[in-house]
């Protein structure tokens, strides 16, 4: 079992960065591959990145790709999402996610929002 928590979210103006935290209070951390997903309001939720519990590998949705940044610190029991050149379009509630690989994730955190205006 895995209990996350994410931080970090807020309100900015589009071009603007931002950078999410996950915190694994509970489980074996360094164990899991690590993801982030996103959900914006009447849509479904979506991959955004993800990460091997080694880091050497990462993945990322095409609407993402070279804006956002995935990244853990194993001693600290934390994901990052470094989040730059942000849209309207990137405003959603985030969420990171737990589990044994890349897109395989059986916990998740309660999500922050993040909401971008024009």
């Amino acid at each position: 079992q895995v209990q996350l928590v994410e931080s970090g979210g807020g309100l900015l103006q589009a071009g603007g960065s931002l950078r999410l935290s996950c915190a694994a209070l509970t489980g074996t951390f360094r164990s899991y591959a690590m993801g982030w997903f996103r959900q914006a309001p009447g849509k479904e939720r979506e991959f955004v990145a993800g990460i091997s519990w080694s880091r050497s590998s990462t993945v990322y949705a095409d609407s993402v790709k070279g804006r956002f940044t995935i990244s853990r610190d194993n001693a600290k029991n934390t994901v990052y999402l470094q989040m730059n050149s942000l849209t309207p379009e990137d405003t959603a509630v985030y969420y990171c996610a737990a589990g044994s690989r890349i897109g395989l994730y059986a916990y998740w955190g309660q999500g922050t929002q993040v909401t971008v205006s024009s």
